[in-house]
């Protein structure tokens, strides 16, 4: 638009420089013709042989004047001058040429070129200023409808060259988009790679991206599997050990024992987190809920046929959890298996999407919790009743899983009677 508008300045001045060149060309023609007509007379005067005048001087206040003076005489002026004077301001001399500026009838611009001839040369009597002056209202009507044009053209254009410019970016980025919108699936769980084709310039990036994104995953892997190592590690040692105390009854093997226990709990709760903490720098995952919940209301069912527990489980195929399959098996397992536990008949599994979020509940319609024991349970991990098996680890890797991937978790009064676990996770939408 800068370019558009000095450009435009450039021009505008060109044109008028042009066209007052061109009006003084046209005075000057009018000097000489009025130079070319001039004879002086025995009186000291000038006479006007007309074939050589421009017929614009007989015509009162036409635009276009001449006078002559005479230092002998006085002077004489055209009839268009009727009974004006002219009196030339801002005079400069160029060669023969004397040019300035004058005030005409009725408030004309007027352009002046004056030239002082000798009509009778070696008598010295014949020295003579010739004035033609020339109204410039032309000039600047010309410039003023060639400014319209001009700007209204170099409006039209800069307006085709701000659209052809939205034009080519959005046809020259749209590869960049494309891989911006790819990037986002994949952010989203929606998909694990850049696909498609790309241009030249673009592909070396796409490739390099989904380079990025499997060395990702490598080492994320390769991160897990040394954890699951160390922890298998120290199970077999810790295995070691309660069973050599389980074989020599004591206040030791005792002490043993629950040093035993307490270290598999810390394996198991730190072997859950570092798995959740790592898939979570992983690029693409995408869990679908309906088909894990299933799997877990199943085997658990199983597990638990012998009370005869009903497991009732609803979930839409269209949810997806924003994670992987390890860990929503990890936390949904624990809810449901925590829930068969203390259930009398029945549990009943939900997960539907909430403000773009995956809420899933667990209820049982067990003895249920009052408000003090859920806290304790739900924010502290306490084992409320050594009664039923279990490490007392399960809702505290529940709740540690859901923080590590933005969500969040509690315990509630189930109008089943029992307890009802409530979990919000991300989910892709």
């Amino acid at each position: 638009m800068l370019g558009l508008a000095v450009g435009g300045a450039v021009l505008s001045n060109a044109f008028r420089l042009a066209a007052q060149n061109s009006f003084d060309s046209a005075l000057v023609t009018d000097m000489v013709g009025l130079i070319a007509a001039a004879e002086p007379d025995p009186g000291g005067g000038v006479m006007l042989q007309g074939r050589f005048l421009n017929h614009n001087f007989d015509r009162v206040y036409s635009g276009l004047y001449y006078q002559i003076k005479s230092g002998a005489t006085g002077g004489q002026i055209s009839r268009s001058l009727f009974d004006r004077e002219i009196v030339p301001v801002n005079q400069t001399r160029q060669g023969e040429m004397t040019w300035g500026e004058a005030d005409g009838p009725g408030g004309q611009h007027l352009r002046v070129v004056s030239r002082r001839v000798d009509l009778t040369p070696g008598q010295g009597s014949g020295d003579y200023t010739f004035l033609v002056a020339g109204d410039l209202a032309a000039v600047e009507r010309q410039t003023a409808e060639f400014n319209t044009t001009l700007i209204w053209s170099f409006v039209v254009l800069g307006l085709g060259l701000i659209g052809a410019i939205l034009v080519q970016v959005k046809i020259g980025l749209l590869p960049l988009r494309r891989v911006s919108e790819a990037l986002a699936r994949i952010r989203d769980g929606k998909a694990r790679r850049l696909d498609g084709h790309f241009p030249t310039e673009i592909a070396p990036l796409a490739t390099e991206l989904n380079s990025l994104i499997q060395h990702s995953e490598e080492v994320v892997g390769r991160a897990r599997t040394h954890v699951s190592n160390l922890a298998h590690f120290l199970k077999t040692p810790l295995s070691v050990l309660a069973a050599e105390a389980d074989a020599q009854p004591g206040p030791l093997a005792d002490s043993v024992q629950r040093q035993v226990f307490s270290m598999r709990r810390q394996v198991d709760h730190y072997l859950s987190r570092a798995r959740a903490a790592g898939s979570l720098d992983v690029l693409g995952n995408r869990t679908q809920v309906s088909a894990v919940m299933d799997d877990l209301a199943r085997v658990i069912g199983r597990i638990h046929a012998a009370r005869g527990i009903v497991i009732d489980a609803e979930c839409s195929e269209e949810i997806f959890f924003r994670g992987e399959r390890q860990d929503l098996e990890e936390i949904l397992g624990n809810l449901i298996d925590n829930g068969c536990k203390w259930a009398r008949s029945r549990v009943r599994v939900r997960c539907e999407m909430a403000g773009g979020r995956l809420v899933l509940t667990v209820e049982d319609d067990g003895p249920g919790l009052s408000a003090e024991q859920r806290a304790q349970v739900g924010e502290r991990g306490e084992r409320l009743d050594e009664s039923v098996p279990g490490s007392g680890l399960g809702l505290a890797i529940v709740r540690d899983i859901s923080k590590l991937y933005g969500g969040f978790f509690l315990l509630d009064a189930s109008p089943l009677g029992g307890v009802m676990a409530r979990l919000e996770l991300p989910a892709i939408v």
